[in-house]
């Protein structure tokens, strides 16, 4: 797409209740099926330099592996600490059975 939005998978490679991080150029973003709906954050915790894809996703909430900060996937704001900075979140279509970001920020944390 022209539009700022880069093809980063397709919606075969995530199943309903999973997530996976994937590089658009030097960003790693974690990309999450919340019951269908997808949504795309930063993967790095804001507390400390983990990856979020390997924590745990139970609902829209996803839980950091290191020290359990959790946060909201839809806004990314920060729900439990230690962690209290929010995640960058990014725009998310689908089309054509593929999953697009945007890479301009949509939200400034």
């Amino acid at each position: 797409m022209s539009d700022g939005f880069v093809k980063v998978a397709r919606v075969a490679d995530l199943a309903v209740g999973k997530m996976m991080r994937v590089a658009v150029g030097r960003r790693r973003i974690l990309l999450a099926n919340v019951e269908g709906h997808f949504y795309a954050v930063d993967d790095t915790c804001t507390h400390e330099d983990a990856s979020l894809s390997t924590g745990s996703l139970r609902g829209a909430f996803v839980k950091c592996p290191l020290h359990g900060s959790r946060f909201d996937l839809r806004t990314g704001q920060a729900m439990e600490e230690p962690a209290q900075v929010d995640l960058q979140t990014y725009a998310v279509r689908v089309r054509d059975e593929s999953i697009f970001v945007e890479l301009k920020e949509t939200v400034t944390r």
